[in-house]
């Protein structure tokens, strides 16, 4: 349609000046000149360029990154559990990777790789675990409330080891849960910018399948679906894409839970080839500008992407309401 058209070629400008903005504020004031120069190799000073190529520009990309992955897993697993109210950590692997980290950050042997790792780790078997219940229980509602239940529990852990560590373990600990996007380097995204491709990949090649769960599994299964076969894809994509930005960047909340409701509100389609691509330019955006608003205020960036999220919240819970 000649709307959604207009509305994609909006978003991806928008998506295109913020980047730009987010490449210019900073704690040091540069001139667009000189991130130009910086950007296209033209004349410019060394420590200026190193601003520039090695912090800006690598925290710019890991925000568009993180944005889109988060927005698109969030948009899987609300479709998946037909449930607003589900987000891209409802399967716990949030918690499978806290508690990756929490083992190595609260033992005092963490480097910023070992952590990635760790946290990939612990994703990775929560993944494990969701795989080999899926294929054992049908009910996608039990699934959701044994997902529940298993990250509630893993969270019980990490506050026991966090009971039982040093104070300086504990800040390091504190500090990761709350979300950065500075701490990348350049080698981490030769790692995160292929996992978050594969996610999406996986992503576009279940799109039919999400369109057709969107009616229930019993629907998808007189069209045909195989349904095991479809949520151990879904799955998979949304390890990938949650997991590698839990990794990287922290347990970063509520943009996985608010931005596919923006993008349907936006889009008004239901068919996940339109809201796909939508939902990975509004979470793109939408992360682009918490972290130009934390690096104005110099805030965290899981306290901005709350702020954000939670009046979205608010609202389709009271929307769900009223409509009942």
């Amino acid at each position: 349609m000649r709307s959604h058209g207009i509305i994609f070629l909006s978003l991806t400008v928008l998506v295109a000046v913020l980047f730009a903005i987010d490449m210019a504020v900073g704690a040091v004031n540069i001139p667009i000149s000189d991130i130009w120069a910086a950007l296209t190799g033209g004349d410019c000073q060394q420590a200026t360029a190193k601003i520039i190529i090695d912090i800006r520009l690598i925290k710019a990309i890991a925000a568009l990154l993180a944005g889109a992955a988060l927005s698109v897993s969030g948009l899987q697993m609300q479709t998946v559990f037909r449930n607003p109210l589900a987000g891209p950590y409802v399967l716990g692997i949030s918690s499978g990777a806290s508690l990756g980290v929490a083992l190595i950050v609260l033992a005092g042997v963490g480097s910023s790789l070992g952590i990635a790792g760790a946290a990939w780790a612990g994703a990775a078997a929560v993944l494990a675990v969701m795989m080999a219940v899926s294929h054992r229980i049908k009910d996608i509602m039990v699934i959701l409330i044994l997902g529940i239940m298993f990250s509630s529990g893993v969270s019980a852990v990490v506050q026991i080891l966090q009971y039982l560590s040093n104070d300086e373990s504990l800040k390091a600990f504190v500090i990761w849960t709350m979300g950065s996007l500075g701490d990348i380097t350049w080698h981490q995204m030769s790692i995160i910018l292929p996992a978050i491709a594969g996610g999406i990949g996986l992503a576009i090649l279940t799109i039919k399948p999400l369109n057709m769960l969107m009616f229930g599994e019993d629907y998808a299964m007189t069209m045909g679906l195989d349904v095991k076969r479809a949520r151990g894809l879904i799955f998979l994509s949304t390890t990938l894409l949650a997991g590698t930005v839990t990794a990287f960047c922290g347990p970063i909340g509520f943009i996985g839970l608010a931005m596919p409701h923006v993008t349907r509100m936006l889009l008004r389609d239901s068919d996940h080839r339109i809201l796909l691509p939508g939902t990975i330019l509004t979470g793109a955006a939408v992360m682009l500008i918490c972290d130009i608003v934390s690096k104005l205020f110099t805030l965290p960036v899981n306290a901005i992407t709350a702020l954000l999220g939670i009046p979205i919240v608010i609202w389709i819970v009271l929307r769900n309401n009223t409509s009942d």
